[in-house]
């Protein structure tokens, strides 16, 4: 017998016996009921648009607010919330949810799943990308996901390569080859990902290999599938066959195209009924310009004016554009004008924030990995160390049961026995040896790799600084964007001593201060040639603590020098560095001959970004920055521990 919830309705059907969801809906008892029906319909607006379902809501809502029934309050506004995504409006959506992620932990962890997957969902149409990591970890730590994913939010700030490669090494050892589904939907989206990268030809193979695997899925007899499984599988053929009929009209192929696109938009309309898709937006809108391109003007204007309004700010500057070529196709020249002055007005807006807050959260991103990759790293550390206490325990208890056999069969056993356990402990011990040896080898492997990993981003901030560098005019800001990006090589070039080291915890400081100064004259490319520089620091080792902000002082110095103290670039100028570290105690010392500190250098102290950034670095190295104003040049010098 089907329940009502797995009733599947065809066209071929009697039309008297489809469901109504939303009568079925209203009918139930409670917030609970109404709660759990909502939410397990896959296409509740079959018959009533989301509109009519709001206003039952917002009715129930009220009802609830005014008995104070806290319980049911949160039911319906989760219920609200989803309403407001599904017609389009993503911020009123998300401002509704971000108020009931205030009291998370009061929720069930039904609701808290619904209410994250809304959050996270919201976040991604509006394009705050770097705020969906707290969201996602927030899942993580709930169990209901098993590690915080990043390779879509790149491919959102335009870095679809790595996303599409992150993507394949998570996913591909994971899908079974009788999940058909499952192939369908990686297929389709390594397809995206090299779709977004214009690589048109192979993104094409990729679709067309996913249709290949939803065809079976959905016409696979021998697993029988619930209505939900069944709109879920038409809703990602449908998106499959969109984006296949995008690959031949940006082939220009347009006569292969138009079938797909349309196929595509049947299907969105039939399983998503009622809900705002961003994909048949971008559909009408591949169509419409088939068919300008086919000078079909009457179908693309049908197209272009079929009431979908897009939301994604690219889709609202394509349809403009479109209607300023239709148009201007039909000699209507006035409103094909207006058209293309709207878009200048967007991009103009465009222009001046989008760049800015992209490079933003791509540095917020790519720093959330970096701590999130840290914090892996401590999480292998304690597993690590809990399977050294684990095989010590184990170790521990085969002695004991040793024991215990050679007292219990010493009279029988003898000097054979002894000798027998003496060979068998010889081998467990090797046995243990091995094992030991090997966690010790994968410890290593993993520090390196996330060192590997930590540089790999820091060298991705310091190139963003280098692209801004190049959109930048003004010479103040190109300077300070070249200091923090000599700031960021300093800590970079510490990780990539340190994956380079056989030791992991310490850095050889006499060759990292030369890599170093090599980086900083790469920077000051006309001085710091003539510079005679003397290192003293042979055999000194600072762990990672300890090396960064050395690294940072130093680059400090060294940059100053190169700017500062030789503006004659003079071939006698010497810099003289001197590193030494006794047991628990150190010193540090750094000299220049050049034409030292002017004479208002305590009062512009406090004003001064380097001298502040110094101050706070020693002070991290529980230490004071002593500064010496000499007849020839400076001296800084500190102790530290």
């Amino acid at each position: 017998m089907i329940c009502s919830l797995c009733f599947w309705y065809s066209p071929a059907q009697d039309p008297s016996t489809k469901p109504d969801y939303f009568q079925e809906f209203q009918n139930k008892k409670g917030a609970q009921e109404r709660f759990d029906y909502f939410f397990g319909v896959p296409n509740r607006y079959l018959e009533d648009s989301a509109y009519d379902w709001q206003a039952a809501v917002n009715v129930y809502h009220n009802n609830a607010q005014k008995v104070k029934d806290s319980i049911s309050i949160t039911k319906y506004e989760l219920m609200q919330s989803q309403l407001y995504y599904d017609i389009g409006d993503f911020s009123k959506s998300v401002a509704i949810a971000n108020q009931l992620y205030k009291k998370i932990e009061s929720l069930d962890l039904q609701s808290k799943k619904i209410l994250l997957d809304l959050i996270d969902n919201n976040y991604a149409k509006l394009g705050l990308y770097d705020r969906q990591f707290e969201i996602r970890n927030e899942k993580k730590n709930l169990g209901l996901t098993d590690k915080v994913i990043f390779y879509d939010i790149y491919s959102n700030l335009g870095l679809h390569r790595k996303a599409m490669d992150d993507y394949i090494k998570d996913k591909l050892k994971t899908i079974r080859e009788d999940d058909y589904y499952g192939q369908a939907e990686y297929q389709s989206n390594v397809g995206n990902y090299l779709l977004l990268d214009m690589s048109i030809p192979t993104a094409l193979t990729y679709y067309k290999k996913a249709k290949g695997f939803i065809d079976v899925y959905l016409n696979d007899i021998s697993r029988e599938k619930t209505e939900q499984e069944i709109s879920k599988g038409n809703l990602l053929k449908a998106i499959i066959e969109g984006n296949i009929g995008k690959c031949h009209a940006l082939l220009k192929e347009y006569d292969i195209a138009i079938p797909y696109l349309e196929n595509s938009i049947n299907l969105i309309n039939e399983y998503n009924k009622g809900k705002f898709s961003s994909e048949k937006v971008e559909n009408t809108l591949e169509l419409a310009d088939c068919y300008l391109q086919k000078e079909d003007y009457e179908k693309a204007q049908e197209y272009l004016l079929d009431g979908q309004n897009p939301v994604k700010i690219e889709n609202i500057l394509r349809r403009n554009r479109l209607l300023a070529a239709y148009f201007d196709r039909i000699g209507d020249y006035k409103n094909s004008v207006d058209y293309l002055k709207r878009n200048v007005r967007i991009r103009d807006s465009l222009n001046r924030n989008e760049s800015s807050m992209k490079k933003q959260q791509l540095a917020a991103v790519a720093g959330q990995e970096i701590e999130y990759s840290k914090k892996m790293m401590e999480q292998q550390k304690k597993d690590l160390e809990q399977s050294r206490s684990d095989l010590q325990a184990k170790e521990e208890r085969i002695n004991i049961v040793f024991i215990s056999l050679i007292f219990t069969l010493l009279g029988f056993a003898g000097l054979v026995f002894a000798y027998l356990k003496s060979i068998k402990n010889q081998r467990l011990i090797a046995d243990q040896k091995r094992i030991i040896e090997a966690s010790l080898v994968e410890k290593d492997s993993l520090l390196k790799e996330i060192h590997h990993r930590v540089k790999n981003n820091l060298q991705m901030v310091s190139s963003l600084l280098s692209l801004q560098t190049k959109n930048t005019r003004s010479k103040a800001a190109i300077e300070a964007l070249e200091e923090g990006k000599s700031r960021v090589k300093a800590m970079a070039l510490i990780h990539q001593k340190l994956y380079q080291n056989d030791d992991l915890s310490v850095i050889e400081m006499q060759g990292y201060i030369e890599s170093l100064i090599n980086s900083v004259q790469s920077v000051y490319k006309k001085g710091g040639h003539n510079i005679n520089i003397t290192i003293d620091a042979e055999g000194v080792e600072l762990d990672i603590d300890r090396a960064i902000p050395f690294g940072l002082i130093l680059n400090e110095l060294v940059s100053n020098s190169f700017k500062y103290a030789f503006p004659d670039d003079d071939e006698n100028g010497k810099i003289y560095i001197h590193l030494r570290k006794n047991g628990g105690q150190g010193y540090f010392e750094y000299t220049d001959n050049g034409v030292g500190l002017p004479e208002d250098t305590d009062d512009r102290a406090n004003s001064s970004m380097g001298i502040r950034l110094m101050n706070r670095l020693v002070n991290q190295l529980q230490s004071t920055l002593n500064i010496d104003k000499t007849s020839e040049g400076v001296r800084f010098w500190f102790n530290f521990k």
